[in-house]
């Protein structure tokens, strides 16, 4: 039995003309995984498609899944997801899930984006300078978790590890959050979804469910993140982000 009409409708807007090796090698569970993924977990989410690719696109390079991202990132780009969007969202990585893991990545988009026919380099996101990049990324990061806790971690920090708060104020807020080409609430979204793929950073779950908050992003918005990731990071990894959104973000309807 083929996947659901639905399932085969959303597959043909993510990958037209294109055919699933899975549906002839493995039919059966190919069907199912479509109905699920493609049908089930977006029939009571009201998160963009556009935003539904970015969220997956970062949480694939969190898990380290190579041939996913590559899937992925055509159907990102087919469907209204912009070359710099997609670029944004694996600099994004290297601070959250690192460089080590995150250069493949870049190498697959390169690749992907040269034989789509575009131009590289892209035009330069940063919006600032090695004078400007620490001041301006404490600006950022008070924005996002609170001046005053940033003033605090700093404050708390001893002599031989402020350097860390150095580092996520200039590198992680000012190399990188501070860029252009993703607003704000965009990057936040992005940034849950990568940690929560992540696994073992519920610390830091927990901080960006505060952060998404912060920045205009809702309970209903991390549910819909959670809901479309399901299908490509697991249960575990997911109901570990739920129970950290129903603790830091919990219903009202109770």
């Amino acid at each position: 039995m083929p996947a659901n009409p639905a399932a085969q409708r959303e597959h043909a807007q993510l990958f037209p003309d294109h055919t699933s090796t899975l549906a002839e090698t493995d039919p059966g569970f190919a069907a199912s995984f479509a109905d699920f993924a493609l049908d089930e977990t977006l029939r009571d989410v009201a998160i963009t498609r556009h935003d539904r690719l970015l969220v997956q696109l970062g949480a694939t390079i969190a898990v380290g899944a190579h041939t996913e991202f590559a899937v992925l990132l055509g159907a990102a780009l087919a469907n209204e997801v912009t070359p710099v969007e997609a670029k944004e969202v694996v600099y994004q990585a290297v601070a959250y899930v690192g460089f080590a893991r995150t250069v493949d990545f870049l190498t697959i988009t390169d690749d992907a984006l040269v034989a789509r026919g575009v131009a590289l380099p892209l035009p330069d996101q940063r919006t600032t300078d090695p004078d400007t990049r620490l001041a301006r990324g404490r600006e950022v990061q008070g924005r996002i978790v609170g001046a005053d806790r940033v003033d605090h971690m700093y404050d708390a920090a001893s002599p031989d590890t402020v350097h860390f708060q150095r580092f996520l104020s200039g590198n992680c807020f000012g190399d990188t959050v501070a860029r252009d080409g993703l607003d704000l609430r965009t990057r936040e979204l992005v940034t849950f979804a990568m940690l929560v793929a992540l696994g073992g950073a519920d610390a830091q779950v927990r901080g960006h469910v505060a952060s998404n908050l912060a920045v205009g992003n809702h309970r209903r918005d991390l549910l819909d993140v959670l809901t479309v990731l399901v299908p490509f990071i697991g249960y575990p990894r997911t109901l570990n982000g739920l129970a950290v959104v129903d603790d830091a973000a919990p219903a009202t309807d109770r």
